[in-house]
């Protein structure tokens, strides 16, 4: 098993891809999602605890009609804030916040990553696009599938992680850090609209 993974500015740009991850025959239990909700988009927040990572249906059902989609919980993760999530990598996330690990679940989200094959300079790529409103899609699947998953991600619209990392350098930005405020839903607005592409 490898580990494929794309960071997406847009949700739906996202949720195309799980779907088509799915339709791949990649199995939802090896997809995670996690996308930013500080806007709420997805419902208010409820508990963050072990039930988010499970997919449990804590607030309303996200997504399409079946598959991971219509599983994510709400839950929160240090430095980045309210998110919807599902999948391995947020029963991670979200272990790590039910034990009252001080800053575990963002430090879980990336070791979770990183562990899985993702290069620790992409894994705080990921987290960082997260927090600035992003979503993150990723899937272990055999080795004979990862070019077929790999252009899927690319199709949906994905963020290169190399050109990203760039344009958050330029900002001053070195990694991912928990330990800082998570962006409020007008600045999450203006980071989507930085990178919108033209005509949506």
């Amino acid at each position: 098993m490898k580990t494929v993974t794309g960071l997406f500015d847009d949700y739906t740009d996202a949720s195309t891809a799980v779907g088509a991850l799915e339709s791949a025959g990649v199995p939802s239990k090896d997809i995670s999602l996690v996308s930013n909700n500080a806007d709420k988009r997805h419902g208010e927040q409820s508990n963050a605890g072990e039930d988010a990572g499970k997919g449990a249906g804590i607030g309303a059902v996200v997504g399409g009609a079946g598959g991971l989609l219509t599983g994510l919980g709400l839950m929160a993760i240090p430095g980045v804030g309210p998110v919807v999530a599902a999948g391995w990598l947020a029963a991670t996330a979200a272990g790590a916040v039910a034990g009252a690990v001080a800053g575990g679940a963002a430090g879980g989200l990336i070791g979770a990553m990183t562990s899985s094959g993702v290069s620790e300079d992409d894994a705080h790529v990921y987290a960082e696009g997260v927090r600035r409103g992003g979503t993150l899609v990723t899937a272990k699947v055999e080795e004979t599938l990862v070019p077929e998953a790999e252009a899927i991600l690319k199709r949906s619209n994905w963020v290169d992680p190399a050109e990203r990392r760039v344009a958050y350098n330029e900002q001053g930005w070195t990694r991912f850090d928990d330990t800082l405020e998570p962006y409020a839903p007008e600045q999450v607005e203006q980071e989507r609209d930085r990178y919108r592409r033209p005509g949506l």
